[in-house]
């Protein structure tokens, strides 16, 4: 299977070495002192569940080098979907399906508007990691892939993937309905992100402060009557079910949306809480957290510089 990893972040960039390390035929896309640092010396993961050093690692800044390949792995960031969907249009065969690993709920929607929704798979991954220098990516927790072609059919690129994402050691799941499981992570993150961001607390103190933690509720019913608008069928069992599993979490946990904003990066939070907001809007739903953390949220948006 030959595989391109548009977007070699923390997430992307670790399921790629994993799919290297059994064999897969991988390309990694990279930008600046990260495209250098693996195209001299390799791409490193640090992990509990053993390193990898792929070296030579395959990678290059233009998509167009790459040729046709079987599968993109789209590990941009949610406010580079767009751009980067733009650009692959050179690896996409007949059969080419592309990968959403991306957090919200836009990026599917986005390659099937420019690409065609039958060759869109959609991702919930549970992977915790960031990049720490150059071409190493340290991963810290969690280790699950669920996929799936978003109109619930079974799909031959699909099964080859999980096959092969299997035999590199991540948990990974076929879905049937893999809109509903985009969705459910996003009734945890939308809220949990934009919690931690505007408290820049870990998540034990947003836990033991019961008037905090009620936010995270209110922020969790939005999404609900949001999604099921969009006509996903998120109950309130899906509520207590993310609730029980925040509360489940380490306490030290911050996230990535706050270390994005402690470090002066460029936030996420249009594709987060806006979209929430923006979908609640046009259906009539009032999402009042989310508007506020999108307003809290939105001077820094842009990043430092």
């Amino acid at each position: 299977m030959k595989i391109a990893v548009m977007g070699t972040g923390a997430i992307g960039g670790y399921i790629g070495a994993r799919l290297r390390s059994v064999g897969a035929d991988v390309t990694f896309i990279a930008r600046g002192p990260h495209l250098t640092a693996i195209r001299d010396r390799g791409l490193r993961i640090l992990s509990p569940l053993g390193d990898l050093h792929i070296h030579p690692a395959p990678v290059t800044d233009d998509p167009a080098a790459v040729g046709e390949v079987d599968l993109v792995l789209l590990g941009t960031k949610l406010y580079d979907v767009e751009a980067a969907v733009a650009v692959i249009t050179p690896m996409l065969g007949r059969g080419t399906a592309v990968l959403c690993l991306q957090n919200g709920v836009d990026a599917p929607e986005i390659v099937g508007r420019l690409h065609g929704r039958d060759r869109v798979l959609g991702g919930v991954v549970m992977i915790n990691g960031e990049i720490i220098g150059p071409g190493v990516i340290r991963h810290n927790a969690l280790n699950r892939l669920t996929l799936g072609a978003l109109d619930g059919r079974s799909s031959p690129r699909a099964d080859e993937l999980a096959s092969l994402t299997t035999a590199a050691g991540i948990e990974t799941t076929l879905s049937p309905d893999i809109r509903l499981e985009i969705w459910r992570k996003f009734l945890l993150l939308a809220p949990m992100a934009a919690l931690s961001a505007m408290t820049r607390v870990p998540l034990a103190r947003i836990r033991e402060q019961a008037d905090t933690w009620r936010l995270a509720e209110d922020g969790m019913r939005e999404v609900v009557a949001v999604a099921n608008a969009q006509g996903v069928g998120l109950t309130e069992e899906d509520v207590q079910r993310t609730l029980a599993f925040a509360r489940g979490m380490p306490p030290t946990w911050r996230a990535s949306l706050t270390v994005d904003l402690d470090q002066g990066r460029r936030l996420e939070i249009d594709w987060l809480s806006g979209t929430v907001c923006r979908l609640g809007e046009a259906a009539g739903v009032a999402t009042p957290f989310h508007r506020v953390a999108v307003g809290a949220l939105k001077p820094h948006a842009a990043g430092a510089g």
